[in-house]
Order: C-alpha cells, then structure tokens, then sequence
C-alpha cells in the first residue's frame, strides 16, 4: 500500500494508507444511530475520520496507539478535512516505520545540540557550567531531552520539541539582556534550558504523544526539581543559595498556583522566566492552530479551546490586497528641520498664510483599505473540534 501521507490529501481523494489511531470516540446520531470518530495521525498532521455504519462492530477491532490500513473518501466539511471510512484493518506495529508517524522538529536536532552545548560554554558562573555540563554530559539524558516533545497538545508538539522550545526561551534570554541592567544572564540561561528537563520523565512518545504514569501523578515541575536536586548532590561544594534560587525557577515557572507552580515567581529573574516561557509556547501553539487548516477557505481559524477566540490568518490576504502594498525600502533619511526664526524687537516676522498655525503636514499615500464587513465567524460558530 503506498503512503499517503495528511498533508497531501485533497479533498474528494480516495485515500488507502495506514494511520496511527490517537484518538477514538464513539457517539450517537440524532436518529439514535451509533457512529465512530478518529483522529489519526502521521508525522504530517492529523485529520479526523467518520465510520457510519456497523460502529459498534468496528470498534472493537482495534483501540488508541493502533495502526490501522484504511480506505476512505476525504471532503472538506466546515473547512476542515475529514475522512470517510469505509474499509479498515489493524496493522501489526512490526510491519510499520515508526517514523512515519510522529511528527518531528522542522530544525536539524544535531544542529540544535550543538546550540545547547555554545550555551552552556557562554556562561560566567563556573558553577553553572558545572552544573550543566553533568547534566548534558549523561548520553541518556541527553539523548531523552534531544528527542522529547514539549508538551503533549500545548505547544512544540512534535519529536525535538523540548529542545526547541528551551533553546527559543534561552536566545529570548539573550535578547533581553540589552535592555535590563543587571540581570543574571547565567541564572536565566540556566533555568531556560532545565525548566522543562522534568518532560523527559513526563511525557511518553513511542506512539502517539501521551503522559506517563510518572507525569501523572507527579508531574514534570516535581520531577524537574528531583532531577536538579539529584545533580546538585553529585557537585561537592555547590552553592546552596545558587541552588535555591534555581530550584526556585524551575517550581515557578508556570506563574499561578492555577496553572501548576508550586510557587509564584520571587526574583526578577523567574519572573522573566515565567514570561518567556510563556510567551514562546503561545507564539508557536497559535501558529500550529494556524497552519493546521490549509483547506479552510476562511480568513479565520476555527475556534481554539485553550485560548477561547478565533485567529486572524494575517499572511493568507488575497493576491490583488497583497499586490497594493508597497514593498519595503530603506526609510529616506529625515530632511534637516531649520532652527525656527528669532524675531528682533521691532522687526516684524512674516508668517505662512495660515498665521501661526503650521503648514499642514502631507498625508501619506496609501492604498485603498478594502471594506471586509462580514462577519467572519458567521461559517465558523459551529465548528468546533470534537477532541
């Protein structure tokens, strides 16, 4: 069976593939009919899939985490794609690449490695380095934290994802430090790349993304923390202040006691952690919700649960609109303003035709703004995500 992978179905495609199942959830008709809905996956996406008829008998051939062969119709329905089942099969794991089906970082992780390790040696504090070095140095580790995915539907939700995301909070770091006298640049750089290290614990990711047994009960903040505390006994001599304090980062990192920090944050320093953690899993889980509805004809997304709104799609503007805006260049260099005029006593001044009042400055041509008067989420309203 040829791969047909999500991103590539069109609508009215008749698509045979196999799919990794990540979830499944049996409804009820309006006529009292039982039916079947999917979300399957691959590294490209994923698309929700409908089995009408005989749901009661089809869903129990197969569960969550399986890989299923389907035939299917795909059509488009409230902008978004969806699949038609109509003949499926479970797919022993053995027969498969798993690597086909889990989506992965778009940047190069060796690459990203490499970054991690320009950062650690950038630091002052021979201390930190110190501390970083041992945990960066233990392959395992390393080789968890290269490969993790941030968060399981948040943000950075792909293989590389916790690397990513860390190495974007660090270099937010760095571009901050310009503006803030007297930061700790090797505190924050420091707690950029160990706030999430508990997520390699956290989080499974054989399969479809998930949390471990571990992530659920404890979670990666606790676990983070034991994992810091564990590394800090193993450096004799470390200092217990500069522990505390990265300790502190680490458990309040998430800002609010409702979003699961043990502790608000204290110092300047998990402040800005807290913000640029914040900000970074925002900007990317908003370009995801973006990007993942390419056959939506809509200038807007549908509705995202998390953020409870719709998202403007600002890079999706009609040719003919995009076509009336000037293309960027170098601003002019600013014509000299003249030093105003002294007038010496007795001598009269003469003034423009509107006396003291200053000449009216030229408006700056633009082109016509398009009148989009309707409503955008009247097509929208509906459509919300099942899952």
């Amino acid at each position: 069976m040829k791969k047909k992978y999500i991103a590539d179905i069109k609508d009215r495609d008749v698509v045979e593939s196999v799919y990794l199942v990540k979830d499944k959830i049996m409804a009820m008709a309006k006529n009292g009919k039982p039916y079947l809905t999917l979300k399957l996956m691959d590294k490209t996406g994923e698309v929700d899939a409908k089995v009408w008829d005989n749901a009661d008998q089809i869903a129990e051939l197969f569960d969550k985490n399986d890989f299923l062969a389907v035939r299917a119709k795909a059509s488009v329905y409230l902008g978004k794609m969806q699949l038609i089942l109509s003949e499926l099969k479970l797919v022993p794991e053995e027969s498969v690449e798993l690597a086909d089906f889990l989506p992965e970082t778009e940047r190069d992780i060796n690459q990203m490695v490499e970054e991690l390790w320009t950062l650690i040696d950038s630091l002052g504090d021979p201390e930190l380095k110190r501390l970083l070095s041992a945990f960066f140095s233990d392959a395992e580790l390393l080789a968890q934290y290269r490969v993790a995915p941030a968060a399981k539907g948040m943000h950075h939700v792909y293989l590389g994802g916790l690397l990513e995301h860390s190495l974007s909070v660090a270099k937010l770091v760095d571009a901050i430090m310009p503006l803030y006298v007297g930061l700790n640049r090797d505190l924050l750089i420091a707690g950029a790349l160990l706030h999430d290290i508990g997520k390699v614990r956290e989080m499974t990711y054989l399969r479809a993304f998930d949390y471990s047994d571990e992530g659920k009960l404890i979670g990666h903040i606790t676990i983070g923390v034991e994992m810091l505390q564990e590394r800090i006994a193993a450096l004799p001599g470390f200092p217990f202040e500069l522990g505390m304090l990265l300790k502190h980062m680490l458990l309040s990192h998430h800002g609010q006691y409702e979003y699961g920090s043990p502790k608000r944050p204290k110092t300047v320093e998990a402040t800005i952690l807290n913000y640029l953690d914040d900000l970074d899993s925002k900007i990317n889980g908003i370009r995801t919700h973006i990007k993942k509805e390419p056959d939506n004809p809509s200038r807007w997304t549908s509705y995202h649960r998390l953020y409870d709104r719709y998202f403007f799609k600002e890079n999706c503007l009609p040719v003919a609109v995009q076509e009336e805006c000037p293309e960027e260049s170098e601003p002019a260099e600013p014509a000299p303003c003249p030093e105003p005029a002294v007038a010496e006593p007795g001598v009269h001044t003469p003034q423009g035709p509107a006396g003291n009042q200053p000449a009216a400055r030229p408006q700056q041509s633009r082109g016509e703004r398009k009148n989009f008067s309707n409503n955008p989420f009247a097509a929208l309203k509906d459509d919300f995500d099942l899952f």
